[in-house]
């Protein structure tokens, strides 16, 4: 079966980095379109960023952009996602997915899910 497991989360202060992975099985992880996904305490799952098949096109949640570089190994069967300029705010529970064909913003449109990986950003 699928299999999605995040790694890398932890507990850092704000302007530290940090790099998540997603390491995927049992799919042909190439044919795949990965998302990292967020959710803090009380708050609404939030789309963070996606990354096509090769790698070529990547996906930015506008207040991300610039802090946060999502990339993917496909020889690996792995999904990163490095984190920048780390705030208090971004302090949540990270999950990645994978859906197939086109790139998308919506949780409901992606098929396998990981546990997720909390990360937690003290001031």
């Amino acid at each position: 079966q699928v299999q999605l497991v995040e790694s890398g989360g932890g507990l850092v202060q704000a302007g530290d980095s940090l790099r998540l992975s997603c390491a995927a099985s049992g799919l042909t992880f190439s044919m795949y379109v990965m998302g990292w996904f967020r959710q803090a305490p009380g708050k609404e799952r939030e789309f963070v960023a996606a990354i096509k098949w090769a790698g070529n096109s990547t996906y930015y949640a506008d207040s991300m952009k610039g802090r946060f570089t999502i990339s993917r190994d496909n020889a690996k069967n792995t999904v990163y996602l490095q984190m920048s300029s780390l705030k208090p705010e971004d302090t949540a529970v990270y999950r990645c997915a994978a859906k197939r064909f086109w790139y998308s913003s919506r949780a409901y449109e992606y098929d396998y899910w990981g546990q997720g990986t909390q990360v937690t950003v003290s001031s």
